[in-house]
């Protein structure tokens, strides 16, 4: 996939005495799933049995909901499709508290194991039936495990098809379900060979020991402690970045059961559960927050990236 950078991001840089955390805007976002919504595991259960399974997703979400409360930081919650069936009273509740209603897709399936024409019907089917439940319009998108590759170059076309206006799935560095190695790591757009356009929100990464890394959600928050994740979201920030920080919600119930998977991979999936609401308070409290849709209603200095299929 040929990628053109043809306006450039600018350049930002604050005062002496200013610190960047708490002087420009970061994200923080909810990727709404249960406890048994792992990808790529042998074991880990079909859609067709989870309405079988016992849900924590409602406690700890609503968990998540007093922490923000207490806290006053509106959030995007990406709701999988499935959850707000299931769950519509957390949408609903949500939407009262003011955070913003985005979609993580209906069944939760890798973006490079569907056709083009799965893919945009799952998104489609996910948006109307948030729109349905919420009330309100959602843009957003995030695939997955960040699961869009170079090998997937129709997933900008079929969000677009499907009725969003922004997305956050590229993964700018490589990890388990895909990434892409190459691509910009700055808020961009994207102009796809219809011509039509949507905002991509890159995960947040930054250069470490040589390598880009990310610290700021998911396995990487809850593995680092959290003086280095405090200390590269503030090299993001005076990168002129926000960083973009995600968290799902069984990530805060050390209880949570536990799926059968290989060693390593047991390792990453419930490293540390029982310090990420702590590290979650910090950020809260620490860096100015805010959602998806208020970042894009205030920022207007976008780079422009051309997507060739």
């Amino acid at each position: 996939m040929d990628t053109t950078c043809t306006v450039p991001h600018p350049e930002r840089t604050y005062p002496g005495g200013t610190s960047p955390s708490r002087s420009v805007k970061s994200i923080f976002s909810v990727d709404v799933e249960d406890w048994f919504h792992i990808l790529d595991i042998r074991d880990a259960p079909q859609l067709a049995a989870w309405d079988h399974l016992p849900s924590r997703v409602e406690s700890n979400f609503r968990l998540l909901l007093d922490l923000f409360s207490e806290n006053q930081v509106r959030v995007t919650c990406f709701f999988l499709g499935w959850v707000a069936r299931r769950h519509p009273q957390l949408v609903k509740e949500a939407v009262k508290q003011g955070h913003e209603i985005a979609s993580h897709g209906y069944g939760h399936r890798l973006v490079y194991q569907m056709t083009a024409q799965e893919f945009r019907e799952d998104a489609l089917h996910s948006r109307e039936l948030l729109e349905d439940i919420s009330g309100s319009p959602v843009q957003g998108f995030r695939s997955a495990g960040f699961s869009t590759t170079e090998n997937t170059p129709w997933f900008f076309e079929a969000l677009a098809e499907a009725g969003y206006r922004y997305d956050s799935s590229v993964f700018p560095a490589a990890r388990g379900h895909g990434g892409m190695r190459n691509a910009h790591r700055e808020p961009h757009w994207v102009l796809n060979r219809t011509k039509s356009l949507l905002l991509e929100f890159p995960i947040s990464v930054t250069d470490f020991a040589g390598k880009p890394m990310c610290f700021f959600g998911g396995g990487y928050l809850r593995l680092f402690p959290y003086w280095l994740i405090e200390r590269m979201a503030t090299r993001v920030i005076s990168e002129g970045r926000p960083v973009v920080f995600y968290i799902h919600p069984r990530e805060i119930d050390p209880q949570h059961p536990r799926l059968p998977m290989p060693l390593s991979r047991h390792f990453k999936t419930y490293v540390n559960l029982q310090s990420t609401k702590g590290k979650i308070v910090r950020i809260l409290r620490q860096f100015s927050l805010t959602t998806f849709r208020d970042f894009i209603s205030q920022e207007r200095n976008w780079s422009r990236i051309s997507y060739a299929a």
